[in-house]
């Protein structure tokens, strides 16, 4: 390790190529790291749900749950099975062992529940998807003073619009927003929210009923039997098997008129809308959703897979501003999450600064500007190095990577300034700055690499956690012990080359204001040192044991003012949010 500090602090070129490589490729990074507000997480979880019409919990349950229950029952790595049957619904999670692929057991559940036979006769095809976190970046409040039907139909065409809006070559969106577009920047999933369900109502007339000889049952089996979307088999050919299914499911109320419902000896049939009044609407229930008194529409706008969040959310901007609205229309911004991204990020920006601004500052009080600005190099250089590796660890730039950069800013330059102190104390003490540049890393060099590997080792548990939380907390370690790890890389062999250029400070009482405020202050500490430092610790060396037993006694009553609740304990704090919700 000395011959390479001390190579490194005669090689200059080399020192500096090696922190310029860094810096640039720190710098590269940022532009290609995916933005999103937390990291995209599996709950190591499995959802499957099986639509019942017009059942009842115990129907569901008999006819939906307990066969997929015995089903699944003998599949291997299931941790817990949770069910739930609702009217017209039957769901069940599945929960993965640690240690077996979600998507493995999800495969084996689908080819155990695709092979039930005693499903309900009316419940139809099991949906099966793995359960991960949504990443909702932005909703959208569509409001106007209109019925429920024209809302929602310019709702779903303002969805449709951004689905299959896609700026292509960049002079087609603003300038600004063309920096952000990389990957795949279109936006490929938004849903409706705070909307009833489309819901076609048959209202038969008991006295054309009676004109035509029919009953209510004759009529519903018409209906469903002309209704229907069910699988037929299947034919084998040469060429493979060929899955047959009679389509025949109808969507509106148009599409009901000509259904038969019975047909009489002369040849004439009677059809639907002879004996009934069909109407498009919506289903009976008591939801409703304003915005600023007007009925109105949601939509939630996500990003999906390695989309990044500030790209989708400028594109959903973008098509919104460029929207011609019909009159009396408004569509207005809300929850936008990529706002708290965004405030992150420059809050990690202006920390990078301040804390630059902060060390050089300190440094130069108590050193002196030339040695202040080294070591303050050693936060971008550190920076860069920790973001060049993070697609490597699979790391996006989210809420959690962002406080991990904020979290190590305070500790980053330790070594630099420990380097840096013992080399210019040996420059002052008359040591030519080439010899005392290696020799005084050297002499700290293990102080220095002991001292970042513990902080490191601070960090490592939380990359033994397991479930949800070993999915979202190793971003903290994967980007504080590569950032650690770069800054005594920096210390070691970067900073001893800068600081070989360093020449003895002058006894020579200097007229520069600044500067004698600097031996000013610097004089003061030196004095704080002597009369006041040294003697204390001297004390406590030689009364060692008495301070052992007060430490223990600080931390004996820490845990106990814990232990007691004088000091709540809560995993995570409570946080004003933005809106206020009531529930009656």
């Amino acid at each position: 390790m000395e011959k390479v500090i001390k190579w490194f602090s005669q090689n200059h070129v080399a020192a500096n190529f090696l922190m310029l490589l860094v810096l640039l490729a720190g710098f590269a990074t940022w532009f290609q790291l995916r933005k999103e507000i937390f990291p995209e997480t599996s709950f190591d979880a499995v959802v499957v749900s099986v639509p019942y019409p017009n059942a009842t919990p115990d129907e569901v349950t008999n006819g939906v749950i307990i066969p997929m229950e015995e089903a699944i029952a003998d599949i291997e790595g299931i941790k817990r099975v949770t069910s739930n049957a609702s009217r017209n619904v039957g769901a069940m999670t599945i929960e993965v062992e640690t240690g077996y692929e979600t998507r493995n057991v999800m495969d084996d559940v689908k080819t155990k529940i695709d092979a039930i036979d005693n499903f309900a006769e009316n419940a139809e095809r099991p949906v099966l998807e793995e359960l991960i976190v949504n990443r909702q970046i932005l909703s959208l409040a569509i409001s106007a003073d209109t019925d429920e039907a024209s809302l929602r139909e310019y709702a779903e065409t303002v969805r449709d619009g951004l689905l299959n809006y896609a700026p292509g070559k960049p002079k087609g969106v603003s300038q600004k927003l063309s920096r952000f577009l990389k990957g795949d920047p279109e936006i490929k999933k938004v849903e409706l929210a705070s909307v009833r369900d489309y819901e076609i109502s048959i209202e038969v007339s008991e006295d054309r009923l009676r004109q035509y000889g029919l009953t209510i049952q004759q009529v519903a089996a018409a209906v469903r039997k002309a209704s229907l979307d069910l699988p037929s088999g299947s034919v084998k050919t040469a060429s493979g098997e060929i899955v047959v299914r009679g389509i025949g499911k109808r969507y509106r109320g148009a599409d009901f008129f000509g259904i038969v419902v019975t047909a009489n000896p002369d040849g004439s049939v009677v059809k639907l809308e002879e004996v009934a009044e069909i109407i498009d609407g919506f289903e009976d229930s008591e939801l409703s959703s304003t915005f600023n008194g007007n009925s109105a529409v949601v939509l939630h706008v996500f990003s999906v897979g390695e989309q990044d969040t500030l790209t989708i959310a400028a594109l959903a901007k973008e098509y919104i501003g460029g929207l011609e609205k019909p009159p009396g229309v408004s569509i207005t911004l809300w929850n936008d999450m990529s706002l708290m991204l965004q405030g992150r990020l420059d809050l990690l920006k202006r920390n990078i600064g301040m804390g630059l601004l902060l060390v050089l500052l300190v440094l130069a009080l108590f050193l002196r500007p030339s040695l202040a600005f080294l070591v303050a190099m050693g936060i971008p250089v550190s920076f860069a190095g920790g973001m060049w590796l993070m697609p490597d660890f699979g790391i996006s730039l989210n809420m959690i990577s962002a406080f991990a950069f904020i979290l190590v800013l305070g500790i980053v330059v330790d070594d630099a300034i420990v380097v840096g102190e013992n080399v210019y104390t040996r420059i002052q003490g008359g040591e030519h700055p080439r010899e005392a540049s290696w020799k005084g890393t050297h002499e700290v060099g293990v102080v220095v690499i002991f001292g970042v590997l513990t902080t490191a080792m601070a960090f490592t548990p939380m990359l033994g956690l397991s479930g949800v939380s070993g999915k979202i907390w190793p971003n903290i370690p994967l980007v504080v012990i590569p950032v650690l790890l770069f800054s005594l890389v920096q210390s070691k062999f970067v900073l001893p080359a800068h600081l070989a250029l360093l020449k003895p400070t002058s006894n020579k009482v200097s007229r520069n204001p600044l500067m004698r405020l600097q031996k000013w202050i610097s004089g003061g500490l030196e004095r704080f040192i002597k009369s006041i430092y040294t003697p204390t610790l001297t004390l406590c060396l030689r009364f060692r044991y008495v301070v052992w037993v007060a430490f223990v006694g600080l931390v004996v009553i820490s845990a106990k003012l814990v232990e007691t609740g004088r000091i709540p304990f809560e995993f995570m704090p409570k946080v004003e949010g933005e809106i206020l919700s009531a529930k009656l």
